[in-house]
């Protein structure tokens, strides 16, 4: 499998041999799957389901699980497989098919959260203009842009990655990325690699800027007002923040860990890193909306009693019946 060119298989080299503690470890990312999947389920069903619920602000969070799911389809299931097996070989199509899931998951969401921004600058810069500019008509405009700039950009990506003649096929990570593909290149890469970082920067830059930009027009409003305004926005921005930040801290660690040779590095922290990209958002993000805005909250306490209930209700119904 030296000439890459004829390879089918690549082969993620930094999966360490834990003997039977891999079975624990199946276990835990299992579970950490099933919670991530199941919280952002309730979240879009909440959202879904109460008409109270059906402004701008919550569709967007309801975006941003359905993100989070689509990610981490893309990454838990061949990672579980890998966790038990012994080899960690995987095709060139499933290969390329991971990279634009789980890419396309990573600019999807920092999409999303800069047009977060901007509904947060509408609502709290303009409120008396919010319905007017914030119309189902804009809002499905936005997801369109936040799911089809993304997709357009990976696709080139990817297409351009394949037709890079390959002279090896270690990657080293727990999942495919494209950096770590074009590394394997027999020729020089060095303007592949230019214009590939140029267009994510251009990806990532236009919802960045709408991001800073909406969030110094909100200070400077919060600036002039009560605290009793502040307090409101702070409730209202403050999950959006801490989304933010989480997003730019993981996907930081990536790219460093993507760009530098980590060869001195210890493995266990590596994979640690790599995986924190691809986890910890999914994981977060259903916690701080769904905890800390105080409309989903309820909503989301009102279904769980109302099931315990019915299922009480249930349960009495039949011994009452078999009495």
């Amino acid at each position: 499998m030296e000439n890459g060119t004829h390879s089918f298989y690549f082969n993620f080299s930094i999966f360490v041999n834990i003997g039977y503690y891999r079975y624990p470890a199946f276990v835990f990312c299992l579970l950490l799957f099933g919670f991530i999947v199941s919280a952002n389920l309730v979240i879009i069903v909440v959202i879904s389901r109460e008409r109270t619920l059906h402004e701008p602000m919550y569709v967007f969070i309801a975006f941003l699980s359905v993100n989070a799911l689509f990610g981490s389809a893309g990454f838990f299931p061949r990672f579980l497989m890998d966790v038990l097996s012994d080899t960690h070989l995987i095709s060139q199509p499933a290969c390329f098919t991971q990279i634009y899931v789980i890419y396309s998951y990573a600019f999807c969401e920092v999409t999303i959260l800069g047009i977060m921004s901007y509904d947060r600058y509408i609502a709290v810069c303009q409120p008396l203009h919010y319905h007017n500019k914030m119309t189902p008509k804009t809002v499905s405009k936005l997801a369109a842009f936040a799911w089809i700039c993304p997709a357009f950009y990976l696709s080139v990506t990817i297409y351009v990655t394949i037709k890079i003649p390959l002279c090896g096929n270690k990657i080293d990570k727990v999942y495919c990325a494209s950096w770590n593909v074009v590394k394997l290149s027999c020729v020089s890469t060095a303007l592949t690699q230019i214009l590939a970082t140029i267009g994510a920067i251009i990806v990532a830059f236009l919802p960045v800027s709408c991001i800073f930009y909406s969030y110094l027009r909100i200070v400077i409003v919060c600036w002039k007002s009560s605290s009793e305004f502040k307090g409101k926005v702070l409730q209202s921005c403050l999950p959006h923040i801490i989304s933010m930040v989480i997003y730019c801290v993981t996907s930081f660690s990536d790219t460093v860990l993507d760009r530098y040779n980590h060869q001195g590095l210890n493995r266990f922290v590596v994979i640690i890193l790599s995986l924190e990209f691809v986890v910890i958002p999914p994981a977060l993000n259903p916690l701080l909306y769904g905890l800390k805005l105080p409309e989903i909250r309820t909503h989301i306490f009102r279904m769980l009693s109302l099931k315990r209930v019915s299922g009480k209700c249930s349960v009495t119904h039949i011994v009452v019946g078999k009495s």
